[in-house]
């Protein structure tokens, strides 16, 4: 009989090896060889501080700061802490679980009942013994939840690089629209200064007659439109600083009290990113799509947990110890105990609720597999549109840096030939409302291009140090199952 026993549960461990799970393989992708979209001239991103490529000690110290005490990045630290948790948790049921117990006694039986006992009716107990209890795996069910468990820490942990790139790209953004509002809050009160300067002058002109009222009113409307404009960019700006402020991390005072220090003088845009030969598979390391993937492998694993509850599970039990009457021979030979135990059970009639389980895990498994596909598309979407913008956004700014530049020189001019009585006051403001229309675009312009170039690092992924090769696809990407 025992040999029988024994028999029976080495074939039982060896169909251990079994798993009702479907293969898992990575869905197919068609990407096109490189980047049709990516700068002429373009440089390597840092992998790890990729904002070190704007070359601002104070951005990147204001980085550094978002990414210690951001709350968004302190929730998404905290999901990972969880899922790391659970992951173990299920990593803990492929091992016999294993405890002690003590237990103490003390009872006492009635004299008054018709069976008389001639043992005295008060009795101590003291019991001290370890339990064991494990379940054979026999058709996969805890590795395939482990499996799944893993996958999801894995998810978990690419959310989080999700979290942290678009973190830093928010910090990048928001720190240069605070200067270009800035830019633009200078501007505009040089021009309003300017203004309010000439309609000095020409006050002193009407009250001699020189000028009429028409000319002199003409004047007071330039002034007080740039006066319109100048709370409108400082409301902006102050609304910017706020949330930037909380991007940082800072508390409700700090928010108040502490202004946002930016280093403004820095006026060169980014140099734009992506050489021309990166490969496209890149994108494969975007977090967002390793984490869809990484789902994918969670819903495929747990179609073999549910498909094995339809097959029998085996458990084993049991425990060691001591009994005695006495805690002084609680230890002795005779005072000893064990039991061994074995259990199946096996699922005959449940009203179709595991086929329906069944169906229903598969249903989530083709959900997660159309999710994979739909993040895949999207990102290829947003890489592709982002390549674009930021060598558009380079041609706007060039050509309002120009712009600029022209008519600098054309209000300069202008005011030449004002003072000396060769043109009208029309043509003066002409320049000046024109001059300052761009200025207030090449600021936009210059914001937009260095916004472009962060846009770039969020849609590949973050950073890169190398080429094609093993440092820009992970070989574990290349087998659906990466760590991001």
């Amino acid at each position: 009989m025992n040999n029988k026993y024994l028999i029976y549960l080495g074939f039982s461990v060896a169909l251990g090896g079994c798993s009702l799970a479907p293969d898992y393989q990575r869905p197919a992708t068609e990407l096109p060889q490189t980047w049709q979209a990516a700068p002429a001239q373009g440089q390597n991103m840092p992998a790890e501080r990729w904002w070190t490529l704007y070359r601002d000690a104070t951005l990147d110290r204001l980085v550094e700061e978002a990414l210690i005490y951001n709350q968004d990045l302190a929730l998404a630290t905290a999901r990972l802490d969880e899922a790391r948790a659970l992951a173990r948790i299920v990593d803990a049921e492929m091992v016999p679980a294993v405890d002690a117990a003590f237990q103490r006694d003390r009872t006492r039986r009635s004299d008054s009942t018709a069976t008389r006992f001639p043992a005295p009716p008060e009795n101590n107990n003291y019991r001290a013994q370890v339990n064991v209890s494990y379940e054979l795996d026999l058709w996969g069910k805890l590795r395939n939840s482990a499996q799944a468990a893993q996958a999801e820490l894995l998810a978990t942990t690419a959310a989080r690089e999700t979290v942290r790139i678009a973190l830093t790209a928010s910090v990048v953004q928001s720190y240069y629209a605070l200067i270009a509002l800035d830019a633009q809050v200078d501007a505009t009160r040089r021009s309003l200064a300017l203004r309010q300067h000439d309609f000095r002058l020409q006050r002193v002109r009407a009250d001699a007659g020189l000028i009429n009222d028409f000319s002199l009113r003409q004047l007071e409307a330039e002034v007080a439109a740039a006066q319109a404009q100048l709370p409108v960019l400082e409301s902006r700006r102050s609304s910017e600083e706020l949330a930037l402020g909380v991007l940082l991390g800072r508390n409700p005072r700090a928010l108040l009290q502490d202004g946002v220090v930016r280093n403004a003088g820095n006026a060169a845009p980014a140099a734009p990113v992506v050489p021309p030969d990166l490969p496209s598979a890149l994108l494969l390391r975007r977090p967002d799509i390793v984490t869809a993937e990484q789902q994918l492998i969670a819903a495929n694993a747990r179609i073999g947990v549910v498909r094995a509850t339809l097959f029998p599970s085996i458990g084993l039990s049991g425990f060691l110890g001591s009994e005695s009457a006495a805690l002084s021979n609680l230890f002795s030979g005779p005072a000893s105990i064990w039991q061994l135990g074995f259990g199946l059970a096996q699922p005959i009639f449940q009203g179709g609720r595991l086929f329906g389980e069944i169906e229903a895990v598969e249903a989530r498994q083709r959900q997660a597999l159309a999710q994979y596909q739909k993040t895949l598309q999207t990102a290829f979407r947003e890489a592709h549109d982002s390549l674009v913008g930021q060598v558009r956004a380079r041609e706007a700014f060039d050509a309002e840096n120009a712009r600029v530049v022209a008519l600098t020189e054309a209000q300069r001019l202008a005011r030449i030939r004002f003072v000396n009585g060769l043109t009208s006051q029309l043509e003066l403001l002409d320049a000046e409302r024109n001059l300052l229309n761009a200025e207030l675009k090449r600021a936009d312009a210059l914001r937009a291009q260095r916004s472009a170039v962060a846009n770039v690092v969020k849609a590949l992924g973050g950073g890169w140090t190398g080429l094609p090769g093993t440092e820009t696809v992970p070989a574990q990407a290349q087998s659906g199952a990466a760590a991001p």
